[in-house]
């Protein structure tokens, strides 16, 4: 059996848009601001039957950030990066030690499924450890959906 998440790295053709430090749950309002604006043009959703495709990269971002910034240990730094209708959510922490874990034999109600919905809405996801730290990506395809 394959594991949900394995130890990989992100396709390398995507081009970093930009970074972001991030030291609290506090300030991952902001993150999804800057993700919507930098993926859609402004930093509410204003067109969500055409703009379904960034909200999963938004929620992807908010769980894996989420994540680094409960269990991988601050700094956490959230990269934003595209290649074509591609879009790249990275997310670093400083625990190599603590892979993503998704939760297994536990009650729904007690949360820490969030690593399954980040693998269901993504094209492709992954993690690796490098230098001290950890990074777990996912990619989503923001090709426009016929209705």
């Amino acid at each position: 059996m394959v594991a949900l998440w394995q130890s990989a790295r992100p396709p390398t053709a995507f081009a970093e848009i930009w970074c972001q430090q991030l030291c609290s749950l506090g300030e991952l309002a902001g993150l999804r601001a800057r993700l919507r604006r930098s993926m859609t043009g402004s930093a509410t959703v204003l067109h969500p039957e055409r703009d379904h495709w960034s909200e999963r990269l938004v929620l992807i971002a908010d769980e894996l950030t989420s994540n680094a910034l409960r269990h991988g240990g601050t700094p956490v730094a959230a990269i934003l990066a595209r290649d074509g209708d591609e879009w790249l959510i990275a997310v670093r922490d400083s625990r190599p030690d603590v892979p993503p874990t998704p939760a297994k034999g536990r009650d729904p109600g007690l949360g820490g499924f969030g690593l399954y919905l980040v693998a269901d809405l993504s094209v492709a996801h992954g993690w690796f450890a490098d230098l001290g730290r950890k990074t777990a990506w996912a990619v989503v395809d923001g090709r426009p959906t016929t209705a």
